[in-house]
């Protein structure tokens, strides 16, 4: 909704650019983001906490015009007067169409389509089915919102907490290796055009961190924030580290490094990965495994013959990853040491809060685990699911 307001950019640059501060790349843009959060609450505040207000009288300027175009006709000046009053109140009919989209979670609907009474309904409705009242943990009921958050929280921090006392060996399992030149080949330093196609390749729409920024925001504001960005990326390339801050998430929020690292990574999966795996890799699909089970199936039935079909389902499969399996997988593969520091800090560093009828609970670390809606983390888990 922001987006549309006229002058916003004009906005975001001046509040960006006053913003001094030094240290590191990644300190310097967490600041940023935060000074920036302030001024954007208190401006939402200013200019969107009169929505309703602002298209009512918009709307009641346009009607004026009409009645007084009823009883002569209007001067040069009240045309254009009345051309900007009926331009004003598109405006916020437009803006109030974003936000209830936005907030009903129908992305499948472009804007534009006038379905705001559909979005308001929509939103209301996710809001009741989404409603907790009541949980129980472990045998315990909770009733009371903070009792819930805190049961909860404490529940998945306690599935995000790793045994210490297992440890990963696989120096007996033969793996597929990339080559060392591929191995090099995805450590070279960022460019800001891949930086650049990996960000407005994102959903624009997708909900917001912690940050409270969604991606159209990063992609509308790409020439502001652009050289803050691309020293966070060299940061994290050259010290395989970021500041801790910019890695918290809620349990929904996809990160804005991944679908990088992702993209690198799709130039060497096809080495590593079996031709058998048919799911999370581009160009084969989840359902080929089916069909072709259903084939052999079939075939065995029709010669008369028996065998056996194991479905194994796997209990919370991503939260249950053993990060240092995965970093011995990798290394075993052949991947570099610059790479595997950029996953270790990438996964180790997460801090994860749990939406609890809309309410952040918690703020904790994980020991294993990956965050489901990361872009790298349907290759690691079909890489557990082999080995």
């Amino acid at each position: 909704m922001w987006l549309k307001a006229e002058g916003f950019q004009e906005l975001i640059k001046g509040w960006w650019q006053g913003i001094v501060v030094s240290g590191r790349p990644s300190y310097r843009l967490a600041t940023k983001l935060k000074g920036l959060k302030q001024n954007l609450k208190t401006w939402n505040k200013e200019v969107f906490g009169r929505l309703e207000k602002n298209k009512a009288e918009a709307l009641q300027q346009v009607e004026c015009w009409d009645s007084v175009e009823e009883v002569r006709s209007l001067t040069e000046v009240e045309l254009n007067q009345k051309k900007e009053a009926k331009e004003s109140y598109a405006k916020w009919v437009s803006m109030e169409e974003v936000h209830w989209r936005q907030l009903s979670r129908e992305l499948w609907l472009r804007e534009g389509d006038r379905n705001t009474g559909f979005f308001h309904r929509m939103a209301n409705a996710h809001r009741r089915v989404n409603a907790m009242t009541k949980i129980k943990i472990n045998g315990a009921r909770f009733t009371e919102d903070q009792d819930m958050r805190e049961g909860i929280a404490n529940a998945y921090q306690q599935l995000l907490s790793e045994n210490p006392d297992w440890k990963a060996d696989i120096g007996g399992l033969l793996l597929n290796q990339i080559s060392p030149a591929e191995a090099e080949g995805i450590e070279v330093p960022f460019s800001e055009t891949e930086i650049y196609t990996a960000l407005m390749g994102m959903n624009r729409d997708k909900a917001p961190g912690p940050d409270g920024f969604t991606v159209a925001f990063w992609q509308n504001s790409w020439e502001i924030v652009k050289e803050d960005m691309l020293g966070l990326f060299k940061e994290f390339h050259d010290q395989n580290s970021f500041i801790k801050s910019l890695n918290h998430t809620f349990l929904v929020l996809i990160p804005k490094k991944g679908g990088v690292a992702g993209l690198r990574l799709k130039k060497v999966i096809g080495k590593v990965i079996s031709p058998d795996q048919n799911a999370f890799i581009k160009g084969r699909q989840i359902l080929d495994g089916s069909l072709i089970a259903n084939e052999v199936i079939d075939a065995w039935q029709k010669r008369g013959e028996k065998g056996i079909v194991c479905k194994l389902d796997i209990e919370k499969a991503y939260d249950s990853i053993n990060w240092q399996f995965l970093l011995k997988v990798m290394q075993k593969m052949g991947f570099g040491s610059k790479w595997i520091g950029w996953m270790w800090n990438y996964i180790s560093t997460v801090k994860y809060s749990v939406l609890v009828n809309g309410v952040p609970a918690g703020f904790f670390s994980s020991t294993k685990g990956l965050r489901q809606g990361d872009p790298l983390s349907p290759t690691y888990l079909s890489w557990a699911w082999k080995y």
